[in-house]
């Protein structure tokens, strides 16, 4: 519960003297930002825009205060990012328990989503993004390419064998689950390595989902094969739930970047935060 006691007891001053400085704080803004009965203090509406204002000031204070810091300073202040589900879970989320431990005044607001976020209106210090970027306006630094694998569950391999070609692929009749961020649009087929580039093979569709996690779930549950991300199937893998076929024609890798709105949006957080997701994501890196 906030109360002026608690604040003047963290600052090591009188709660007098915190109640004169709100007031006075007030009287220069011209807006009551506190609501106060004899139980508790709470912000108004005014009092929470005011205070999510300041601390992007006093973060961006803070980063003004460590550009020439020595390497290897806690970050503090907030750092808010989007990055996509499924490497939110499989990957960062796993990683980040030491991320926060060194650096405890760290404040992550971590949003995880398929959809391409607005960076500027939903105020994100950086996103993480995999493909190719469609908007020039943004600044993308390369993190890397994620590798990508074929797979199929055990159950679906026992009833149509396993693929050693492309010609298997055909032969033994294989069915593929596709995906694509917009159900009815133009699917793109069983893409595969060829020349110096990738080309892709129509295979029949057993099921088309518009989710990653749908996907995966389809894959497991023996529906089609699957061609997806090393770091979200490692762990299916590695339990045998799912099996790599074809690993002499995988995918072509997938970039993943990390994308700012403005060059100014690289403050000491966001370049160690980018430092940080390269060392997490490189043993999925081709």
């Amino acid at each position: 519960m906030m109360s002026f006691t608690r604040a003047a007891e963290s600052l090591g001053i009188q709660k007098g003297r915190v109640s004169t400085v709100i007031r006075g704080l007030e009287r220069e803004m011209g807006a009551t930002l506190l609501h106060r009965t004899t139980r508790s203090v709470q912000l108004t509406e005014d009092g929470r825009a005011f205070y999510s204002r300041a601390r992007d000031l006093l973060a961006e204070a803070q980063d003004m205060q460590s550009m020439f810091a020595n390497n290897g300073t806690p970050l503090t202040g907030r750092l808010r990012v989007d990055m996509p589900t499924e490497l939110a879970k499989t990957v960062v989320i796993p990683a980040l328990p030491q991320l926060l431990k060194e650096n405890p005044e760290l404040e992550l607001e971590l949003s995880s989503t398929d959809r391409r976020v607005d960076l500027v209106q939903e105020g994100f210090d950086c996103v993480i993004r995999l493909g190719p970027i469609i908007d020039d306006t943004l600044i993308a630094r390369s993190l890397g390419r994620l590798r990508m694998m074929n797979a199929a569950s055990p159950n679906y391999l026992g009833k149509y064998g396993i693929p050693r070609t492309l010609d298997d692929l055909l032969s033994q009749g294989h069915q593929m689950v596709h995906y694509t961020p917009t159900l009815g649009t133009r699917l793109v087929g069983w893409e595969y390595p060829e020349g110096d580039g990738y080309a892709s093979l129509v295979l029949p569709g057993a099921m088309q989902v518009n989710s990653v996690q749908t996907y995966h779930a389809a894959g497991l549950a023996g529906i089609g094969l699957i061609q997806a991300g090393y770091s979200a199937l490692a762990h299916h893998i590695k339990s045998g739930d799912l099996v790599e076929v074809l690993p002499d024609l995988r995918p072509e890798p997938l970039a993943a970047w990390l994308v700012v709105a403005h060059r100014r949006n690289l403050s000491q957080r966001v370049r160690a935060f980018m430092t940080w997701i390269e060392t997490v994501l490189a043993p999925y890196f081709d």
